[in-house]
C-alpha cells in the first residue's frame, strides 16, 4: 500500500498510554497516525493536517469531545470523518455522537484489527451531514 493511499488519522485524547496504544495498533495496520492531547488546538491541526478520520476522546479536559467536533467540523475538509471514541456506556456514546453530528463512535475496549477493520469502515461512509434522511 502508497503511503497516499493509507488513511490518515487524528487521535485526540489526555491518555499518553491510550494514545500510545491506538498510535501503535494503528500504525501497524498501515494507517498513518497522528496524535493530540489536548482539546486545544484540534480545529488548526484538522485544517492543516487534513485528516481522514478524526478520533476524538469524549472525556477530555478543557472542551468534551463533542464540542471539539462542533468547532473542527468547521475547519475541516470536506473528506474528514469525526468519531467519537470513549470508555463510557455506549447507549450514551451513541447518544451523545449522534446529537454531536458525529460520523461514528468506538467504544475503547475495540482494539486491534477490530479497532482497525472498524476506522476503515467508517472511513468509506457517507460524512454524517452527507447521509440521507431516514
Amino acid at each position: 500500500m502508497s503511503s497516499e493511499s493509507k488513511i490518515r488519522v487524528l487521535i485526540v485524547d489526555d491518555d499518553p498510554d491510550q494514545l500510545a496504544l491506538a498510535e501503535r495498533t494503528l500504525s501497524s495496520y498501515n494507517f498513518e497516525v497522528r496524535t493530540h492531547r489536548s482539546s486545544l488546538g484540534v480545529s488548526n491541526l484538522v485544517r492543516t493536517t487534513a485528516p481522514d478520520l478524526v478520533l476524538l476522546d469524549v472525556n477530555i479536559p478543557a472542551l468534551s469531545g463533542d464540542k471539539v467536533l462542533a468547532l473542527a467540523r468547521q475547519q475541516a475538509p470536506e473528506h474528514t470523518r469525526f468519531v467519537l471514541y470513549s470508555a463510557s456506556d455506549e447507549a450514551k456514546l451513541r447518544a451523545l455522537a449522534l446529537a454531536a453530528g458525529a460520523d461514528g463512535y468506538l467504544s475503547k475496549s475495540t482494539q486491534g484489527a477490530d479497532l482497525a477493520r472498524k476506522l476503515e469502515r467508517l472511513h468509506k461512509r457517507p460524512r454524517a451531514a452527507e447521509a440521507p434522511a431516514k
